[in-house]
């Protein structure tokens, strides 16, 4: 109801007396039956003549206006208000870089439908869910560059994101220099927490600067890694193209958790292992409650009283209630 749009009651309790008027209606009802009598006439010639008059039809109208000016009373009486609030907020930002392996062992599928795309998925959601951070994302695999750096824009990030795929660069897995790109991306930032997720499936194999180098350069920027191993525990299945389609080979698994762990000591991270798509999934859930951004809400609220238009249309329907009983309606059969 549009007289009651962003209106709040003080005392709501009062709407309780809404019940006494259906009680009152039927009082009403209950009492004019018992008024109701019978006349026996062995004729009605002798009331042929008289004037049909509009009056009766309106002797119910005092229980109408009645019935209405204690409506208006009772929400006079919960003495609704109108309520505007404004609030200034505060936002310590933080800085994200996805650093993402996509290696050729990123192909296995022991994740589905393999481990590049389910975590390139899953990814998109937690950027998704993090509308007020700035992302950027840096793949690696032989070499390392950044896909996108730093950004607001997350209907960008996504569609960077979305376009990776392996063989974009030479093959390998350099972790360090996977790291020290996305260390590169964050050291100029002012932001109050900046923040690598870096996710491999294998060990450092390439690049001139090795892991743990890298994460002491991201100590000194003040990063914090968050490492993720992806693979499931002992052998993989990873397709291979051969003249007859499409033929699986059985990979062997083969994280480099020590480095990874490594990695998040020194930079006062975390290492976690996803073994398939639910926990990689649960893995950037938790990243996600880590890196929570603070904010300082300050809530201001003004309250206006509402209450007297209903106590004036409450005062005149009982007005006109009594004044239509002892002068139009002072004659009307009741």
């Amino acid at each position: 109801m549009i007289w009651f749009k962003g209106i709040e009651f003080a005392h709501p309790g009062f709407f309780w007396l809404l019940i006494s008027i259906p009680l009152m209606v039927g009082w009403y009802i209950w009492k004019q039956k018992q008024l109701q009598g019978n006349l026996a006439m062995p004729t009605v010639r002798g009331f042929a003549m008289i004037t049909k008059s509009m009056l009766p039809r309106f002797r119910h109208l005092s229980i109408i206006l009645r019935s209405l000016a204690m409506a208006a009373l009772i929400v006079a009486l919960a003495r609704p208000q109108s309520s505007l609030s404004w609030q200034d907020t505060t936002t310590e930002g933080i800085d994200i870089v996805i650093a993402s392996d996509i290696s050729g062992s990123m192909l296995a599928e022991d994740f589905k439908p393999n481990r590049l795309e389910a975590g390139k998925n899953i990814a998109i959601d937690f950027i998704q869910n993090r509308p007020n951070d700035r992302i950027g994302l840096v793949v690696f695999s032989g070499e390392s560059f950044t896909q996108c750096p730093l950004t607001i824009d997350h209907s960008v990030l996504v569609n960077l994101y979305a376009d990776i795929k392996n063989g974009m660069i030479e093959d390998g897995t350099a972790i360090g220099m996977g790291l020290a790109t996305a260390v590169n991306r964050l050291k100029d930032s002012e932001a109050k927490s900046k923040v690598v997720i870096l996710l491999t499936d294998g060990s450092n194999n390439s690049g001139s600067i090795p892991p743990v180098t890298a994460a002491e350069i991201a100590k000194q920027f003040g990063v914090r890694v968050y490492t993720v191993g992806i693979g499931t525990n002992g052998y993989a299945p990873y397709p291979v193209q051969t003249p007859m389609g499409v033929q699986y080979q059985r990979m062997k698994v083969d994280i480099d958790e020590g480095t990874l762990n490594k990695i998040a000591t020194i930079t006062g991270g975390r290492y976690f292992r996803a073994t398939n798509n639910s926990a990689l999934k649960d893995i950037y859930e938790q990243i996600d409650k880590l890196e929570k951004a603070k904010i300082d809400v300050t809530q201001y609220r003004k309250k206006t009283e509402r209450f007297l238009p209903f106590a004036i249309i409450a005062l005149a329907l009982l007005s006109l209630e009594f004044l239509t009983r002892h002068t139009l309606l002072k004659g009307a059969i009741t």
